[in-house]
This record gives structure tokens, C-alpha cells and sequence, in this order.
């Protein structure tokens, strides 16, 4: 998986290609966790990204925690499978889908 990232002031992107699942979520959580404690919203561009597993939503669910009452969490261009694994995982309550 590739992982870009880019800080503006308190917003966070961080752009993915390719698979976040049990063996890349461990590469992402490390790359982002410093950011997290000290933005208040992120931004995950899903448009490159063509699957996702727990460990993925796992990594999605920690971020909103960490970020809760500072700022949100939104999921942007993700493709129609992984839109629908957020669906039916009611993450979609708790994220802001773009």
C-alpha cells in the first residue's frame, strides 16, 4: 500500500493506494499515529483504494476516537465496495463519507 500525507494547519489527507488490511493497517496506524494526536480533522482519500478489512476499519474507528470532539473523520472517494463494507458496518453513522 502507498500512503501520502499532507497537514494544512489542524486537517490531515492522507491518501491511499492499494489494500488496507492486516498487514498494511500496522504501516498506516505507525505513519499517522503522532498526527492524530494533534489535528483536529482527517481526511482518508479511499480512491485509490481498492480493498479494505477489519483491521482497515479498526484503523478508521481509532482515528475518529482519537480526533472526538476536535474535529471529524471523512471518508473520501471510496469506491462502491468499500462504501458498502462502511455501510453494513454502520461505520457510516460515525465517519463522513465524500
Amino acid at each position: 500500500m502507498e500512503i501520502a500525507k499532507k497537514r494544512e494547519g489542524t486537517l490531515l489527507t492522507i491518501t491511499l493506494e492499494g489494500e488496507l488490511n492486516t498487514v498494511t493497517a500496522p504501516q498506516l496506524e505507525a505513519a499517522i499515529a503522532e498526527d492524530l494526536k494533534t489535528v483536529n480533522d482527517v481526511v482518508f482519500d479511499m480512491t485509490d483504494l481498492f480493498y479494505i478489512t477489519s483491521a482497515g476499519l479498526r484503523l478508521l474507528l481509532a482515528a475518529q476516537q482519537e480526533t472526538a470532539g476536535r474535529g471529524n473523520v471523512v471518508v473520501r472517494g471510496a469506491c462502491e465496495e468499500i462504501r458498502e463494507i462502511i455501510a453494513i458496518t454502520g461505520f457510516d453513522s460515525i465517519l463522513t463519507p465524500e
